[in-house]
């Protein structure tokens, strides 16, 4: 039978076949572009993945909680005791009040003192668990993390840590960037050259590189 004619053989549409083709190495790659780079998604930074971890550890101890917490009603006091259980985690020596060496920088031995979280840690921690919250759906006005609470708690902590450690903890001066004063003295430069356009006090080498400024000032 022939095959034009037979109902059972199902033609192939050249169009069809034609887009469901690959396309060529040339047209999937663009210049210098490798092969699994237009394929493969971005990997998460090292931020965000630490920001994924934080959150899902917060979540975790809202599940193991007792009495169990949700999200919903969790509250500042909450994410302060969250904190202090972080401590039990920690690798700081905090010195006691009662320690002979409260306030020592550099002790010279040992001591029962207890190791808790460093407060830049916990800093950061509650700053990633802050945009966590809200990525998550949660509103800015009722953010736990941003309680106010919190951060007296946080600054309780960098100075109680700094008096005991013996180590103050100072704010980074922000350098001025120099390309304030670059910029400030190519523009003084800019209105002498053109003061001096005005008044027709332009030498012939000077005149030859301002030619474009003389011909916009005649007109």
């Amino acid at each position: 039978m022939d095959s034009a004619t037979d109902p059972n053989i199902i033609k192939e549409d050249p169009v069809s076949v034609t887009v469901s083709a690959p396309p060529s190495k040339g047209i999937q790659q663009g210049v210098g572009e490798s092969p699994s780079s237009s394929t493969s998604p971005a990997a998460p930074s090292r931020y965000e993945s630490q920001k994924r971890r934080d959150w899902n550890t917060f979540l975790q101890y809202l599940k193991n909680h007792k009495p169990p917490l949700t999200l919903a009603r969790c509250s500042g006091a909450h994410v302060i005791e969250f904190l202090k259980y972080l401590d039990q985690f920690g690798k700081t020596k905090v010195h006691m009040t009662g320690c002979p060496y409260f306030g020592h920088p550099n002790p010279p031995d040992p001591c029962s003192c207890p190791l808790k979280q460093a407060w830049g840690s916990l800093d950061a921690l509650i700053g990633r668990l802050r945009a966590a919250y809200e990525e998550s759906g949660g509103r800015p006005e009722s953010n736990p993390f941003a309680a106010r609470a919190v951060r007296i708690y946080l600054r309780e902590v960098r100075e109680g840590q700094a008096r005991a450690r013996g180590i103050p903890y100072e704010k980074k001066k922000r350098k001025r960037p120099s390309v304030t004063t670059s910029a400030v003295g190519i523009n003084v430069s800019a209105v002498a050259a053109t003061q001096a356009i005005d008044y027709g006090g332009v030498s012939g080498g000077t005149a030859g590189n301002l030619g474009t400024a003389t011909t916009t000032t005649s007109l």
